[in-house]
């Protein structure tokens, strides 16, 4: 699968699982979320009420990977 198949969302973490995080996504739904393996490396810290961007893939619907954390809640533009 290429990079051009996957969904991006926006959304914001609601709880803290171990290894993963539940998110809440702009549009209403709430999936589970692992964090990207460059975000694992830098040890970039995820907490509840964190906005985020979640890649999926079309074909699980229910399951995603955190991408980038925006800081303070803002999205840079």
């Amino acid at each position: 699968m290429s990079k051009e198949e996957l969904l991006e969302f926006d959304g914001v973490v609601v709880e803290l699982l171990p290894n993963a995080f539940r998110v809440k996504l702009d549009n209403g739904h709430i999936i589970i979320a692992h964090t990207s393996g460059k975000m694992r490396k830098n040890r970039i810290r995820i907490l509840a009420g964190d906005r985020v961007t979640v890649e999926m893939t079309p074909y699980d619907l229910t399951k995603g990977r955190i991408k980038h954390r925006f800081k303070d809640g803002v999205k840079e533009e």
